[in-house]
């Protein structure tokens, strides 16, 4: 029976076998780089024209994953106003989401550009940097982010802060940035 780590295996694969550029991001690039902490989720952000979702759920279909009518008809969701759409798989029994985001905004181009490539329990994938991880938790800002945040400041040490006060200041979370810089 397939878990997280296993569809983080297998979705990294088959998105680097298929040429779509991708991150991870989220709760599996906080263990990397934080405390590990349990995660029931994949985040990804793809270098992909919205042309190709089509192709991308075809792919996600083949492997036993879900994907809801509503993107399969064209819908593209948003969360802070960077584009997403999402599949599910089930296993053990409960559902997990993968969010895709589609990277369209200069920041998003950003954290494609400066993506390292790092070891996730044995598995080699591209992981956002830890200045873009902080970036995005800040743009998410639940009480999980700020925290991810924190342990992220507390294992990372120095950290481009020209990067992050640039990017901060553009995506409008440089008031957040400084608070958890202090």
């Amino acid at each position: 029976m397939k878990n997280l780590l296993d569809c983080l295996d297998e979705l990294t694969q088959l998105l680097e076998a298929e040429k779509i550029s991708y991150v991870v991001m989220g709760g599996i690039a906080v263990r990397v780089y934080g405390i590990p902490r349990a995660t029931y989720d994949l985040d990804f952000t793809l270098s992909l024209p919205r042309s190709e979702l089509p192709r991308l759920y075809d792919l996600l279909e083949s492997k036993g994953y879900t994907v809801p009518d509503s993107y399969r008809k064209g819908w593209v969701d948003k969360v802070a106003e960077m584009p997403l759409v999402k599949c599910r798989v089930y296993l053990e029994g409960h559902g997990i989401d993968l969010d895709f985001f589609l990277a369209e905004s200069s920041f998003q181009n950003s954290v494609m550009q400066r993506k390292r490539r790092e070891q996730v329990n044995g598995c080699t994938v591209w992981l956002v940097t830890p200045e873009d991880l902080i970036l995005l938790k800040l743009i998410a800002n639940r009480d999980r982010d700020r925290a991810d945040i924190g342990d992220v400041l507390f294992t990372q040490g120095t950290l481009d802060r020209t990067y992050l006060e640039k990017w901060a200041a553009e995506l409008g979370v440089r008031k957040r940035l400084e608070a958890v810089l202090t």
